[in-house]
């Protein structure tokens, strides 16, 4: 499972991230999606830790802690089928445009 964290800095970078995850056990995997268009972060990542008491040591450690000026969303990731089946906003990539194989 992964965990969500969200509110990040755009200037923040994945070994940033991993060493503050690092402080609650194994970091796994970390990912910072970036903005198609610029290549900056879009001020979210994803981080998988070594347990699931790690993850919830995490989550409990960093939900709401202030984070280079802003302040940390952190929670457990949903799955992927989840949002994209909400019908939510996709990035700005409104309506028209008929879907030329962009996913």
């Amino acid at each position: 499972m992964s965990i969500y964290v969200g509110n990040l800095s755009y200037q923040v970078t994945e070994d940033d991230i991993r060493s503050v995850f690092a402080e609650y056990g194994t970091v796994k995997r970390v990912q910072v999606p970036q903005d198609r268009e610029t290549g900056r972060p879009r001020g979210f990542a994803f981080v998988e830790m070594g347990t699931d008491a790690e993850e919830t040591a995490a989550i409990e450690g960093l939900d709401g802690a202030e984070w280079m000026g802003r302040d940390l969303k952190v929670n457990k990731a949903k799955p992927r089928e989840d949002r994209s089946s909400s019908g939510g906003n996709r990035g700005g990539y409104g309506g028209g445009g008929g879907g030329r194989g962009r996913y």
